[in-house]
């Protein structure tokens, strides 16, 4: 592949309310697609979170504990179906900007092993890119090749998906302004914005970096560190980024200055 994509994560904090099972932020939704087609970067991958939607089905049914029981099968079908039904919701308000978005899903092409990636193909969606469309993946229900089955989070997805794409950046967009020095939702007078980190100075910080106070079968703001780390070994640059503040996302996208932070 020629051109270096850009990719793009959307929290699932973002684009549904966490606190409400399966209830999408819509408003959110369209104006994140409003900034993507005033941004029109090219080429460019979208992954979004579960959010309300895949966590709750996943948490219920122990399914990144690996497959126990028959009763969870069905809990790994409902967790899919919930996540291809926000995956809808998103791509239908990309679609409706003239975003040519097309969902790719996630336990189609990659198996785990222990709940790391373990086979990723990433061909169909490199055909997409060079095509000229917008893939659209999410975290997932997928097969393990040790636990039976486990979930994807889009934040592992959107790592590795940049080292095997070679990304230009990657963009991550949450719900609060960037990584902090403590949990801005709960210490909001001291809590400090990290506007810029380099691999060396976050290894130092991560066991400092809080875990999610709602429910997130992914770990949280550790989880999405946890995650970034290869990506930015292989030197490619990650701003996180709150994308409830308008136009945000659009400048991240387009490599203006944004407050966030800076992981390189």
């Amino acid at each position: 592949m020629k051109a270096k994509p850009i990719i793009l994560k959307l929290g699932g904090s973002v684009i549904t309310y966490k606190d409400k099972p399966s209830t999408p932020n819509n408003e959110a939704i369209n104006q994140l697609a409003y900034e993507i087609s005033k941004a029109n970067v090219m080429p460019l991958v979208i992954v979004h979170g579960g959010g309300s939607f895949g966590h709750s089905f996943a948490e219920k049914y122990g399914i990144n504990e690996g497959f126990k029981e028959s009763s969870q099968m069905i809990g790994f079908s409902k967790t899919h179906q919930a996540m291809a039904i926000l995956n809808k919701m998103v791509i239908e308000a990309l679609i409706n900007h003239n975003i040519p978005a097309v969902e790719v899903q996630p336990s189609s092409f990659v198996v785990t092993k222990s709940g790391r990636i373990k086979k990723m193909d990433t061909r169909v969606i490199e055909k997409l890119l060079e095509t000229g469309f917008v893939p659209v993946l999410y975290g997932d229900a997928v097969l393990d090749s040790d636990k039976g089955f486990a979930i994807l989070s889009g934040d592992q997805l959107i790592s590795s998906l940049a080292t095997q794409l070679s990304a230009k950046r990657i963009v991550v967009g949450v719900d609060v302004d960037g990584l902090h020095t403590s949990d801005p939702k709960k210490d909001k007078l001291s809590a400090k914005l990290i506007q810029h980190v380099t691999l060396k100075e976050l290894k130092k910080m991560q066991p400092k970096i809080s875990e999610a106070t709602v429910t997130d079968v992914t770990g949280g703001m550790l989880g999405k560190i946890n995650e970034l780390i290869p990506a930015v070994e292989a030197g490619i640059n990650v701003f996180i980024v709150n994308a409830l503040t308008q136009d945000n996302v659009y400048k991240a996208l387009k490599g203006q200055k944004v407050v966030g932070t800076i992981i390189e």
